[in-house]
């Protein structure tokens, strides 16, 4: 089945459930990006199931003024009031929407992670599969879906194209600018990690980043991939999707870079991906961090040359080898999720070995080096190799979905509290009480510090043995006998509809045989008689009566 005819079928389900999913994203509502939102720093937008902002008169949400948590932050960041990142989203907007219940989405018109249903009463648990065992029909749908993405303007979200200094304190001069759908992720990672301008060209505060380094980079990339997998049901219409993992414990290689996955080498040019993927012709953006440093500017989204990659081909010394299932049991082995200055430099720090700062053998950290989740990143070397341009590599997705797996694992280990997270102290950005950049709606640090089943998905590698064989085995043929059934119908019609007629045809021939037997033996009977009746006049009624 072809992209076109997938879409055709998915589209009237796309219109009516549209309304049913938790699609709650980031990162400027297109409704608040203008001067009245700058002016009134309000975004609540109005719900048009009943025409009133927030969808109060339905009882979904209202429009409240956004409380922010005063805990102190450590002393990695000593700036105040320079960053439109501090303090989120107060330099924005002080009054949004507040969801009520299973309600969500900026104006409260959708609903949560993990449920749908028009009243968002229904909790539904999606699977996330192993991109390599997924079928074939799978795996090219999963791509198609990635260039449909970095194909399509959002329709809901824009992105700022400057500091809202920049836009005037009134908001006279809105500075936003759309942007498609798989961008607007690669803008969001960048934005929350890039580096905070102090005045004047190439001057900046290198040591910030609000979803790395510290107790939030597993939470925010949790709700990172949850807003990016919605999204793809949004515009494909394919309500089952979940994004795929590659499991690179033990691995020797780039399994998945093939041209049948996410891009082979080039064979002229090994930085480059193969002609023969459809990421060879993706341009990358915000993939310039000095440029915009020196200039004062922030990413606006342009276009700035091809995908990179060429793994393996890395600083050996920085990353000897990719992790293995025993670095992994080991991190997951960890108690502490934080330790010392919640920071880079904690030893025996379950985020902090994960993450790739400390060793999995020892749990300490280690300078000069990078291990597990940041190993895949310098392995690749290219696009994924720069924090604040990684997402550009569609490999990112699957490999921060394993991660966040093992994140599940360590969760379901330990079942910590949420009392052990962070209250303060923690870098700028990570505390519990937080909310994430850029994310709007707002969501706390804290409050996805749980179970992924909480938020309606799951890891077939974590499911019982009798669950797996299902989601790894039998749901690709399935799903392939769901994609041909139609084919199969007609195939089955057409099929008993052919051996119909062959069997008319030998009926009718059969009976012509048949009767031209009867026939002959007629004749024959009429010139031998007279010899049958001179033998015996019983034996010739026998025969007649045989006959």
């Amino acid at each position: 089945m072809n992209k076109m005819t997938f879409m055709m079928r998915n589209l009237f389900g796309s219109v009516v459930l549209l309304h049913l999913m938790g699609v709650c994203l980031s990162q400027f509502p297109r409704p608040c990006a203008n001067s009245e939102g700058l002016r009134t720093k309000e975004c609540c937008p109005i719900w048009e199931g009943d025409g009133s902002p927030c969808g109060a008169l339905s009882g979904r949400g209202f429009c409240t003024e956004v409380l922010v948590s005063d805990e102190p932050h450590g002393p990695q960041y000593p700036h105040t009031g320079i960053d439109d990142r501090e303090r989120w989203p107060l330099a924005f907007f002080n009054r949004t929407c507040r969801c009520a219940g299973n309600y969500g989405g900026f104006n409260c018109g959708e609903c949560r992670f993990g449920y749908w249903g028009a009243n968002c009463a229904q909790y539904r648990e999606s699977v996330r599969r192993n991109i390599m065992t997924m079928s074939t029909v799978e795996q090219q749908k999963f791509i198609s879906y990635l260039n449909l993405a970095k194909n399509s303007i959002n329709p809901d979200y824009v992105i700022s194209t400057a500091t809202r200094a920049e836009m005037g304190e009134n908001g006279e001069n809105p500075r936003f600018s759309d942007i498609n759908t798989y961008d607007l992720f690669v803008w969001i990672h960048y934005y929350v990690s890039r580096d905070t301008f102090l005045g004047g060209p190439g001057n900046v505060w290198r040591d910030i980043d609000f979803a790395h380094e510290s107790a939030a980079f597993l939470p925010w990339h949790r709700v990172f991939l949850l807003h990016w997998e919605n999204e793809i049901r949004k515009i494909t219409g394919d309500f089952n999707f979940t994004i795929p993992y590659w499991d690179w414990r033990n691995s020797q290689s780039c399994e998945v870079c093939t041209d049948a996955l996410m891009g082979g080498r080039n064979s002229l040019n090994p930085n480059l991906i193969s002609p023969a993927s459809v990421f060879s012709s993706w341009k990358v953006i915000c993939s310039q961090p000095e440029e915009y440093n020196n200039r004062e500017a922030l990413c606006n989204a342009t276009g700035e040359g091809p995908l990179l990659r060429n793994p393996g081909n890395h600083d050996r010394n920085r990353v000897p080898r990719l992790p293995t299932t025993a670095d992994v049991d080991f991190a997951v082995g960890l108690p502490e999720y934080e330790t010392g200055n919640m920071d880079r430099f904690a030893n025996m720090s379950f985020r902090n070995v994960l993450e790739g700062f400390a060793s999995p053998e020892t749990g300490q950290a280690v300078q000069g080096q990078s291990t597990m989740h940041n190993s895949l990143h310098v392995f690749m070397n290219g696009s994924m190799s720069s924090v604040q341009g990684s997402a550009n590599d569609p490999i990112f997705l699957l490999h921060h979905a394993f991660i966040d797996s093992i994140f599940e694992r360590w969760l379901r280990t330990h079942q910590p509290p949420r009392s052990i997270y962070p209250r303060a102290n923690a870098p700028i950005g990570h505390n519990d009480g937080y909310y994430m950049v850029p994310f709007l709606p707002l969501y706390r640090n804290g409050d996805y510090f749980l179970s992924d089943k909480a938020l309606g998905y799951e890891y077939a590698y974590l499911l019982d043995p009798g669950q797996r064989f299902v989601q790894e085995f039998l749901t690709p043929y399935l799903q392939q006998a769901q994609e041909i059934w139609q084919w199969l119908l007609g195939a089955g019609i057409l099929g008993a509809l052919i051996a119909s007629i062959v069997a008319a045809l030998i009926v009718i021939a059969r009976r012509r045989w048949k009767r031209n037997q009867r026939r002959k033996r007629a004749l024959s009977y009429g010139e031998r008689q007279p010899l049958l009746q001179s033998s015996s006049e019983e034996g010739s009624s026998s025969y007649q009566t045989t006959l």
